[in-house]
């Protein structure tokens, strides 16, 4: 697939390094090459220098010939990017996306106008981590989670700590404990010292294992006992940093819980969320990474904090300290990759990336068609997937077990009509079923063919 980023900023770069392993042919655009000498050191792309909504440049890179067309360019209007993908979709690519930064746009009402202009999605990275952040506070015990069929199935993702009642047993014996009192799930990956594995029946479960659990929406609160978990009733959030994505979760979350107060360094900053914001939303003019104030703004008093800054080492360090002050659910913000495992290993229940968050959605446009949802979950690069089945593909013509599906791939659950159920090896499955697959990076591409 040829594939033409416009853009090589923090999400442009992600997205090329990502997609680039993927086999695909990249073409990166960008105004700096400072930015496109940073990118081609470390993926297989090539770069074109040169403005954004330059017709110009857009035909050096061999737009036209574009199978999928990203504007993502950072620090500029969102006009610039959207009218890159109008151009680029007018100039012949067969699918354009565009970032941008106003909450409005993606209404019902205004994403189809805009794809009665050829755009066939909008992507806002830091609604996408408001989004993401909500969604965790939903899911209290657990470091990632992904709902599908508003969710009768739920994908969560445990972290085993010392008093697991789990550890050291295998997944074959805890499977026959699930099957004794009738509950269905299944694990379908454990994280472990950096590397993901797709668990046998004899993987036995260690001390700091991130376990990746498919189970119905009844099945969750009973498998948490057996994991040492429990759950936070969450009604009232602390967030550290007043930047967009906070703002975004403050007004989702404002008519949900009781309390929620932001603290932001930047004086006008502040002023201007306490005057946008509703009036259970008391912002704080302060600087969050001092200790003694946040002991004076009654930090033991909330059930959640959420980190939001902009400096990955900031909100790591505040979430420790939260968890220090008694706090059962701590959030932060991580943009470097490469922290997140450090997050994790100091306590931190759950990190938010918008540029994986981001790289998900758009993943999709890579693949058959028929993938609804694209997710990277916490502690791996694996990707979970929902697909919606067609007549006639593959998947649906033996039992499982007898389908040569790839072995770094498992096909989880099943939602058939109203009903939701764990997959099995005898299990068939059926056109227009959705199924939720988890599959490590190197196998996408063929468990996609399974679906075509």
């Amino acid at each position: 697939m040829k594939i033409v980023i416009e853009g090589a900023g923090e999400v442009g770069s992600h997205l090329a390094k990502m997609l680039s392993k993927e086999a695909n042919d990249i073409t990166i655009i960008d105004s700096d090459p400072v930015r496109l000498a940073r990118i081609s050191a470390t993926s297989d792309v090539v770069t074109v220098n040169g403005a954004p909504s330059s017709l110009h440049v857009m035909r050096e890179a061999d737009v036209d010939q574009a199978d999928l067309f990203i504007a993502v360019v950072p620090s500029v209007p969102q006009d610039v990017n959207i009218v890159s993908a109008l151009l680029a979709k007018n100039l012949g690519a067969k699918k354009v996306t565009a970032r941008i930064d106003d909450e409005e746009f993606l209404t019902p009402e205004n994403k189809l106008i805009f794809k009665k202009m050829g755009v066939e999605f909008l992507f806002h990275p830091e609604k996408l981590a408001a989004d993401e952040i909500v969604d965790l506070l939903k899911h209290t015990s657990a470091n990632d989670a992904m709902d599908f069929a508003y969710g009768k199935l739920q994908i969560e993702v445990f972290k085993l700590e010392e008093d697991a009642p789990l550890l050291d047993l295998r997944v074959s014996e805890f499977a026959a404990i699930g099957a004794t009192i009738g509950l269905e799930f299944r694990i379908i990956a454990i994280a472990r010292n950096g590397q993901t594995i797709i668990p046998r029946f004899d993987t036995k479960f260690q001390y700091h294992d991130l376990v990746y659990i498919i189970a119905t929406q009844e099945g969750i609160p009973i498998l948490m006992n057996y994991l040492g978990k429990s759950s936070v009733e969450v009604d009232s959030v602390l967030i550290l940093g007043g930047s967009q994505i906070a703002e975004l979760t403050a007004a989702h979350l404002s008519g949900k819980i009781s309390k929620i107060k932001i603290i932001e360094k930047d004086r006008e900053r502040a002023m201007y969320l306490s005057e946008k914001l509703d009036d259970n939303v008391l912002v704080i003019n302060g600087d969050g990474r001092d200790s003694d104030l946040l002991q004076e703004e009654g930090i033991r008093d909330y059930d959640a904090f959420v980190a939001l800054t902009g400096n990955d080492e900031a909100n790591i360090l505040a979430c420790v300290i939260a968890k220090r002050y008694g706090i059962e659910r701590v959030i932060a913000e991580v943009e470097n990759i490469e922290y997140i495992r450090l997050a994790e290993e100091l306590g931190v229940d759950a990190v938010i990336n918008k540029k994986l968050i981001t790289a998900g959605r758009l993943f999709k446009f890579t693949l058959s068609g028929k993938a609804r949802i694209v997710k990277y979950m916490s502690g791996t690069d694996a990707e979970t997937l929902e697909y919606t089945v067609s007549p006639e593909s593959a998947i649906t013509k033996a039992p499982l077990k007898d389908l040569a599906f790839p072995k770094d791939a498992v096909i989880g659950g099943v939602i058939r009509g109203g009903k939701a159920f764990i997959a099995v090896g005898e299990t068939v499955i059926e056109p227009y079923d959705r199924v939720a697959v988890f599959a490590l990076p190197d196998v996408v591409k063929e468990v996609d063919k399974f679906f075509k």
